[in-house]
């Protein structure tokens, strides 16, 4: 076994129990410095006991490129083998409809396409992992062994806000839901990076909000602007979540959330989930981006209307998988433990019961240098014990953050 995966093992061994399959151990011998606890023992007070995360790509792969989530991929950041070797217990299964579906309206099809998607690979790779409604579910599910899928939606499910689509999404199975288009404001609330055109949200958003608040459905209010995710906390009778950004107090920039917001989202019980992308985290790392002649395009946005779904589905297919190819020199790579700076700030600003991770594997930006992808999940975890913090803030930052909140919105407990 090579020494880098012995080391995540070590850290990270099997959460909430017997969770997840236990590795066999090999009949190689191993050093006595590498011999401090055996694969198969118990999991100790000082392991994470339970590991979500707010925010992992999927299903746009497997729709445009025809895979199934189940297998293996020698390419991206994501598919069940490697989220489960990262020991990710249970994740926001985020469905992604992009830019380019919005000109020519397609964003409605694209939304239902990609959740049955979502659900029929759900049920092929059934062994393994579970549709749950509700924080009961999440933990009946990863108690049996598997990983749990919370599906929630990323990108317009309908520019025009139709509640009976929404009613029909909750009744597929749908969850979560991002208020806004991605990055372009659509008919009912501003987005980050979109035009000011509702000054935040307007009566229609204010009764899409109040529809997932009947519905029992989480409010994402990632990617929207500063002022409308102020507006939603404070109006949502439930909890809000802001599943992956960073914060403006440490890079000043539109699709981070501010200080005032993240206070407003907190003091109503909601959680942060931080993106790992150096560019949202990693001042040293956004200076020498931006200083660069060509820096890199954080905010797409698309006005090319294409005639049919088909062409949409061909612009979108260039760009996957959603990760980075940039060559980044070695002295401007993020590692674990600066991003864990960014947790810090957050805890800091608004206490720890209200801090989470959102990677966003598969979304697009440079991860942390000692990362590749989601089976690498446990450096997360030897970047927060190395801070010196307690197992209780370690437990929920990584997971029981999102389970409480998701308690509190779906069985408002």
């Amino acid at each position: 076994m090579k020494r880098r995966e012995l080391i995540k093992n070590l850290a990270f061994l099997p959460i909430a129990g017997n969770i997840f399959e236990k590795m066999p151990v090999s009949n190689t011998s191993l050093p006595v410095e590498n011999s401090l606890a055996s694969l198969n023992s118990p999991p100790t007070p000082r392991q994470p006991a339970f590991v979500m995360d707010g925010h992992i790509h999927v299903m746009s792969r497997q729709l445009l490129e025809g895979l199934d989530i189940g297998q293996r991929y020698s390419d991206g950041m994501v598919d069940l083998p490697r989220i489960k070797e990262g020991k990710i217990n249970a994740m926001f299964f985020s469905v992604y409809t992009p830019e380019p579906y919005y000109p020519g309206h397609f964003e409605v099809k694209n939304t239902f396409r990609v959740v049955e998607l979502a659900l029929e690979q759900i049920q092929k790779n059934n062994a393994v992992i579970e549709l749950a409604h509700n924080a009961s579910e999440i933990e009946k599910i990863t108690k049996r062994g598997k990983m749990a899928a919370f599906l929630d939606i990323e990108g317009g499910f309908d520019l025009d806000g139709d509640l009976f689509l929404l009613r029909a999404l909750y009744r597929l199975g749908v969850r979560s839901m991002q208020l806004t288009a991605h990055n372009q404001t659509n008919s009912f609330i501003d987005a980050c990076s979109g035009e000011r055109l509702w000054n935040g949200i307007n009566d229609k958003g204010l009764r899409v909000i109040e529809e997932m608040n009947k519905l029992g459905m989480v409010i994402n209010v990632a990617h929207a602007s500063s002022q409308a995710i102020i507006q939603a906390a404070t109006v949502s009778a439930h909890p809000v979540a802001y599943t992956h950004g960073g914060f403006r107090g440490i890079i000043d920039i539109k699709r981070n959330i501010s200080d005032e917001a993240a206070k407003v989202v907190a003091a109503k019980g909601g959680v942060i989930g931080l993106q790992f992308g150096s560019y949202f985290n990693y001042p040293k790392y956004y200076k020498w981006e931006t200083s660069k002649p060509n820096p890199l395009k954080l905010i797409e946005t698309s006005d090319k209307k294409f005639s049919t779904i088909e062409e949409a589905d061909q612009e979108v297919a260039k760009d996957l998988p959603f990760v980075s190819h940039e060559v980044i020199p070695d002295e401007y790579k993020m590692s674990v433990h600066d991003f864990a700076e960014t947790i810090d700030y957050g805890i800091r600003l608004v206490g720890e019961d209200h801090v989470a991770l959102g990677s966003d594997f598969d979304g697009g930006l440079a991860l942390p240098k000692e990362m590749k992808d989601a089976s690498d999940y446990p450096e997360m975890y030897i970047a927060l014990k190395a801070r010196g913090y307690s197992q209780s803030r370690i437990n929920k930052v990584m997971g029981l953050n999102w389970l409480r909140l998701i308690r509190n919105v779906t069985e408002g407990k």
